[in-house]
């Protein structure tokens, strides 16, 4: 209920597509779509906290490969208390990403990472302007938007929230 296209009964008004023989399968497909971008936004923030905490694929381009690099990083770059942001990013990722990713919490877990996020995305505009490939913000950009979409609508029907609680959290 509450998504675009639908009808009072909650299913995609079959008036509002293009190809109406199409709705009950985008219906059928909408939960299962949600959960895989669910999933991959919160699990694509695992390698970064490993990368970043214990120091895993130390030839990727990172300037830290441990809590404390990072802090020290953090605080060169101007985010002070550099250990502070350096324990938040970490847990965000380490913990927040498969959280997101399961729909456990999903709203507080998406919250996180969507201030992480918006912090990135201003970092890399400084830095790289736009474009990924200058290290610019539209790589993160992209992200923030997709675990926004979970902060609003939290972890959708195929979530843990609804599993465990019966409702999206």
């Amino acid at each position: 209920a509450g998504r675009i296209c639908a009808g009072p009964d909650g299913m995609t008004d079959p008036t509002s597509l293009i190809f109406p023989s199409l709705g009950p399968l985008y219906q059928a497909l909408a939960p299962w779509a949600e959960v895989l971008l669910r999933a991959v936004v919160g699990l694509a923030l695992v390698p970064h906290g490993l990368r970043n905490t214990f120091g895993m694929w130390p030839s990727t381009g990172v300037r830290s490969h441990n809590l404390v690099e990072l802090a020290q990083q953090l605080d060169n770059d101007g985010y002070r208390p550099g250990k502070l942001w350096a324990w938040a990013i970490s847990l965000t990722q380490l913990i927040g990403g498969p959280l997101l990713a399961l729909g456990l919490f999903t709203r507080p877990a998406a919250l996180a990472t969507v201030i992480f996020l918006v912090v990135s995305n201003y970092e890399r505009w400084r830095v790289g302007g736009y474009f990924w490939n200058k290290t610019g913000l539209e790589y993160t950009l992209m992200w923030t938007v997709a675990a926004l979409y979970f902060l609003v609508h939290g972890g959708g029907a195929i979530s843990a929230d609804h599993l465990l609680i019966g409702r999206e959290f």
